[in-house]
């Protein structure tokens, strides 16, 4: 009988000889013969199941990834016409994997040599292991084009969109892909710049009706003036990036650090691992390793990367695309810590307690192989007892051990009370045609909270280094609430029945106990929203004035230097007092500070408002075939023309209008955010409870118009009234007393 090998006696020999992989060459090689295969089949299985090997057909082979944003170089047309890529990295032991090219219509020729950046699929049962998909050739920037198509005799033209722009492109008969008059398209320019005459572009994607849901966030990039054309020399940079090797670097390619994203990220920041400390002196403690793409390797300082980076400041999410604030070389591809591929990244090591407090951090600049790319859903069902095939391997080594880290910050968290507010976050579904099809709340899983807490602590382990070594860098800082917006938030607190106590240092505590208080109640929405307006908006100083939400005295932003160029700056600042490289923070860049931190804080806040707008839009459009539905909905702002609602189904916010709340005079007033009736004395605050008609839904501008049915379940009689000009003298006098009456009325309610 011959001895069956032992699984590392397999993987040492499949390493050896990649071109033969069968499970007949392996038993050949080992002399196993007979009934003996069957114990070569189970270890083989076991192997895969663990994730060593992987199966492609009747072959094993080490599981090594191409990454899912690669650069790839174009093979000549086989025999019956299709088109393969050679990968350009590769880190597998056995031969490079096969790769056909997709083409769409749309796509330019390429030829045999051209190198392309692709992205790609994985796929199974066929003789090719990767579909490619192009995202554009290598050594070619094409201008992007925003515009409204106007058919001509000799093809067409488009008139951009842009503000202050009156340059017209010409569009050749053959290059509209079917544009008809008046669509808005989105083009590339598809001749030699700086030519006599009108440049010629060619239509890459027809978007339609200019104010169809697949092109609101297109004009909202360009209302904004958000940057989503790189230039010429940001690209060949980008292109000219080779992978981080191990020199001068710790390897933690055996560390199963893995990343846990949203199903559809296509760039992946972090990654995490975590295991029991075996210090006798730390019983029951934890050890935490978070991974962070090493961003700063290959954007460097006063580079064209850099100089466009810091310009855009962050990325832009919409629920259609995303503005990169790197290229997708550097995004997609080196800079991502995608599965089975070796990437450069700057790693922190975590000590905590059994009670989460952290004892003990070091930074190391590593290279790193994630065994896994995982989403927050499969992690989450796995620890809910039902893991999917990919998650199954890694549950006992890997993601039970995250979890009971998660469970010791938890109790470190509660004891630092943090700004706990219940604000659910909602999420727009696009179908294919870019047509919303759903709205819905983002469920908040615990692997979701896992991985903000584990952030969190990095990020905090970052500006602790950093200010002790007294290293310059760029902080987050959130300032607690000025006295006019604490005062406010007490006399809501009050007129619903609940306490906020003066004479004492405001802390996030006293925030979540009025919190709690109102918990379950009907006060509980307009507490949380009373809460959110006190708070002041946070930003980036060379200074720190702490993080009063988060309830920490330093906190810097390390964990995304793929979408924000703080983050970058603090990489920069660690590999400075780290002696890791001469890519550290400059000298030109310590005098800015101050200048970058508040032109990133204006570029957040572009982003913010473009994102607020496009998902305005977006939602009006999807509710347009509903005008005449009445919804249920809370006011959520009051001001002199109106009161704003936002609806339960979708968190979509519509405008009351003066005329819309009822036939008499509305008395404003501005600090304590009520309207009062003049005839009535009805007082209508923030979290009213209301139903209202959709009377009007405009996705040009994303406007929605309401009139007013019931607040409070009374109903309110509609028609115009005196709300346009003064009200007589008397009403006013009368108007106040009956609204001090009702707001000692609800004071009482509670009791």
């Amino acid at each position: 009988m011959a001895r069956i090998p032992s699984k590392s006696e397999i993987l040492d020999w499949i390493g050896e000889k990649p071109t033969k992989t069968t499970k007949r060459d392996i038993a050949r090689a080992f002399g196993i013969k007979g009934a003996d295969r069957i114990d070569l089949k189970r270890i083989l299985k076991e192997l895969e199941g663990e994730g060593h090997l992987e199966k492609r057909k009747k072959t094993y082979r080490d599981p090594d990834k191409l990454p899912p944003v690669s650069v790839l170089k174009v093979l000549a047309p086989d025999d019956a016409g299709d088109i393969y890529l050679s990968p350009l990295e590769w880190h597998g032991e056995g031969p490079a994997p096969r790769v056909l090219f997709s083409a769409k219509a749309t796509d330019p020729a390429l030829g045999e040599g051209d190198r392309v950046l692709a992205r790609l699929q994985e796929v199974t049962g066929e003789d090719h292991a990767y579909v490619g998909r192009l995202i554009r050739r290598i050594g070619t920037n094409p201008h992007k084009i925003l515009g409204i198509f106007r058919k001509t005799a000799e093809g067409g033209r488009i008139l951009p969109i842009d503000k202050g722009s009156d340059k017209e492109w010409q569009v050749e008969a053959g290059a509209s892909d079917g544009a008809k008059d008046g669509e808005l398209v989105e083009a590339e320019q598809a001749g030699p710049k700086g030519r006599m005459g009108l440049p010629s572009a060619r239509v890459i994607a027809r978007l339609g009706d200019p104010s169809a849901p697949r092109a609101v966030s297109l004009i909202a990039i360009h209302e904004h003036g958000i940057p989503d054309d790189f230039p010429d020399a940001v690209i060949e940079e980008a292109d000219a990036k080779k992978p981080a090797g191990l020199k001068g670097r710790e390897d933690l390619r055996d560390l199963p650090l893995v990343t846990i994203d949203p199903a559809d990220a296509r760039d992946h920041d972090d990654a995490c691992y975590a295991h029991a400390d075996d210090d006798p002196k730390n019983p029951g403690g934890h050890v935490i390793w978070v991974a962070i793409a090493d961003v700063a390797h290959y954007v460097t300082p006063g580079s064209a990367l850099d100089r466009e980076a810091r310009k855009r400041g962050n990325s832009t999410y919409f629920p259609d695309r995303v503005v990169p604030m790197l290229p997708d070389r550097l995004s997609g591809d080196l800079c991502s810590l995608h599965e089975g591929v070796p990437r450069a990244c700057l790693a922190v090591r975590m000590v905590v307690d059994e009670f989460g407090e952290k004892i003990g951090h070091c930074f190391v600049r590593g290279l790193m192989k994630s065994p896994a790319s995982l989403n927050y859903e499969e992690v989450q069902a796995a620890m809910d007892g039902q893991p999917n095939e990919k998650v199954a391997p890694l549950i006992e080594d890997v993601i039970h051990p995250l979890f009971a880290a998660y469970d010791a910050l938890k109790t470190a968290r509660a004891k630092r009370q943090p700004l706990d507010l219940d604000l659910p976050e909602r999420r727009i579904e696009l179908s294919e045609e870019g047509t919303v099809t759903s709205v819905a709340f983002k469920d908040r899983l615990d692997a979701h909270k896992l991985i903000e807490e584990f952030m969190v602590l990095a990020n905090v382990a970052a500006a602790e280094t950093l200010i002790a070594k007294r290293q310059p860098h760029l902080l987050r800082v959130h300032e607690e609430p000025n006295q006019d917006k604490l005062t406010a938030l007490r006399e809501t607190a009050q007129a619903s029945g609940f306490t906020l106590a003066k004479g004492q240092v405001l802390q996030t505590r006293h925030l979540n106990s009025l919190l709690n208080a109102a918990e379950g109640t009907e006060f509980d929405e307009l507490i949380n929203m009373a809460t959110l307006r006190s708070m002041t908006q946070a930003y980036y100083s060379p200074q720190n004035f702490g993080h009063f939400g988060l309830a920490l005295r330093a906190y810097a932003h390390f964990t995304s230097p793929i979408r924000r160029y703080a983050d970058l700056v603090v990489h920069r600042a660690l590999i400075t007092v780290h002696g890791w490289g001469e890519d550290g923070l400059s000298a030109q860049e310590v005098e800015r500070l101050e200048d970058t931190a508040k032109h990133i804080s204006d570029t957040e806040r572009r982003s913010m408002m473009a994102e607020r707008d496009t998902n305005d839009r977006y939602l009006a459009a999807y509710l347009s075939d509903r005008v005449g539905a009445t919804f249920t909905g809370r006011i959520s702002g009051i001001a002199r023309f109106g009161v704003f609602v936002k609806l339960d189904e979708t968190g979509a916010d519509g405008l009351l209008p003066m005329r819309a709340l009822g036939r008499e005079y509305f008395h404003h007033d501005a600090e304590a955010q009520t309207l009062t009736g003049a005839d009535s004395g009805m007082v209508i605050g923030l979290g009213a409870r209301v139903q209202v008609k959709l009377a009007e839904a405009v996705p040009v501008t994303g406007g929605l118009v309401l009139e007013l049915v019931e607040i409070e379940g009374k109903t309110v009689k509609p028609g115009k009234g005196r709300h346009r000009g003064a009200p007589p003298r008397r009403k006013a006098g009368q108007a106040k007393a009956k609204s001090a009456k009702v707001k000692k009325k609800l004071r009482r309610k509670k009791g």
